[in-house]
């Protein structure tokens, strides 16, 4: 019979991997310093972005991203760190991660996944900038009617200057 200690890391690493089966991109941050309530203010505002925050043993955290594949994460695991895996879109985590950073210096956010490729810390800060994707794609229909909008605009005035000349022909025969 197994001992209890060995069936929760069990079940703990199939969690993580069921997670990062289900996950866009995934971040890891520490989080040493952070109060309780601290920690449920940021899992709230990770929940508002589809993201939830796992915090596991890192042996067994280690364990199961090699299993998974993902080595290169296994070195951001020291100390107490916290696993976030992201299930929406990950510039609208990394904003709230970024945004909770800036009032708790005791979160570092130290790397993250996205559609594997390995991400820096500066590179999850430099996602959050990023405008949301509802304002990309309103900047490409802008960018992409520009054009059409202004050849519409220029044939209207080369009309409009048409109408306008006849007119005044018009006016001159009157006279």
């Amino acid at each position: 019979m197994k001992k209890l200690g060995v069936i929760v890391k069990e079940a703990s690493q199939d969690r993580i991997k069921d997670n990062l089966k289900d996950s866009n991109a995934v971040f890891i941050v520490k989080y040493s310093g952070l109060s309780s309530p601290d920690m449920t203010s940021l899992r709230q505002s990770l929940k508002d972005s589809r993201a939830s925050l796992f915090v596991i043993k890192n042996a067994v955290a280690r364990r199961a991203l090699k299993d998974a594949g993902l080595e290169s994460l296994v070195k951001s695991i020291e100390g107490p760190c916290g696993v976030i895996f992201v299930k929406d879109e990950p510039v609208n985590t990394s904003r709230a991660l970024c945004n909770f950073s800036k009032g708790h210096e005791q979160l570092k956010i130290e790397a993250g996944l996205l559609e594997e490729k390995l991400l820096a810390a500066s590179d999850i800060q430099a996602m959050a900038k990023l405008p949301s994707k509802e304002v990309l794609r309103a900047q490409v229909v802008m960018a992409l009617s520009s054009p059409i909008s202004g050849l519409v605009v220029t044939l209207n005035q080369v009309l409009a200057k048409f109408v306008y000349c006849i007119d005044q022909i018009k006016m001159k025969r009157e006279k």
